[in-house]
């Protein structure tokens, strides 16, 4: 390999570690603050750049977090189908899914808030109708992996499955506000916990 061509892959390589870094600095700030209230300034600030600095990275902030989010949910629906594919049970598929959540929160939870928050009003603009497009994907996934329990016998007949499905995507995401990575409980033992929680309640009897 020439020396031009391996500067020019350093310079490359570089260049792709200072995008991420500036990547996830802009998710916390919009994750903290809000997405329509950040200015591209702010975010500069923030990674102690200079504004038009940014600029040579991303050409706007629609920019940022239109590659926050897709990144995030890109490795979310990878998890996710490697979980479906596996051929498991319905318990097994609800309990591996649950745990995959919780590591992406884990992973990624700026992006995590930022999708919570900021979907509503970002589906308005065309460029982000890809948010609609995981949202019934989503769904769709937890119905049928909860109908199919009903089905074999493992989940209670009695109980609304689309009560059951709001119930997860609301609990389960919403940790995304308060979790830490360096906090008492690592994600796979939350993951646990909550399966716990969901599947054998927490009377002791």
């Amino acid at each position: 390999m020439s020396a031009r061509r391996r500067d020019s892959q350093s310079t490359a390589a570089a260049r792709a570690g200072r995008r991420a870094e500036l990547l996830a600095t802009a998710a916390e700030v919009f994750a903290s603050r809000g997405y329509a209230a950040t200015t591209v300034r702010e975010v500069a600030d923030a990674a102690d750049i200079l504004g038009g600095s940014l600029y040579y990275h991303f050409d706007s902030k629609e920019s940022m977090v239109d590659e926050i989010l897709s990144v995030f949910l890109t490795d979310l629906w990878s998890a996710y189908d490697t979980v479906l594919a596996a051929g498991l049970g319905a318990r097994e598929t609800f309990e591996a899914l649950i745990v995959a959540s919780f590591r992406c929160i884990e992973r990624y939870r700026p992006a995590v808030v930022i999708y919570q928050n900021e979907s509503k009003h970002l589906v308005t603009n065309p460029r982000f109708s890809y948010l609609l497009d995981s949202q019934r994907r989503f769904r769709e996934m937890w119905l049928a992996v909860l109908d199919r329990g009903v089905t074999d016998g493992v989940l209670r007949a009695d109980l609304d499955t689309g009560l059951i499905y709001r119930f997860i995507r609301d609990t389960v995401w919403l940790a995304a506000s308060w979790y830490r990575s360096d906090g008492p409980l690592p994600a796979d033992e939350i993951a646990r916990q909550y399966i716990a929680m969901v599947l054998e309640g927490i009377l002791t009897s």
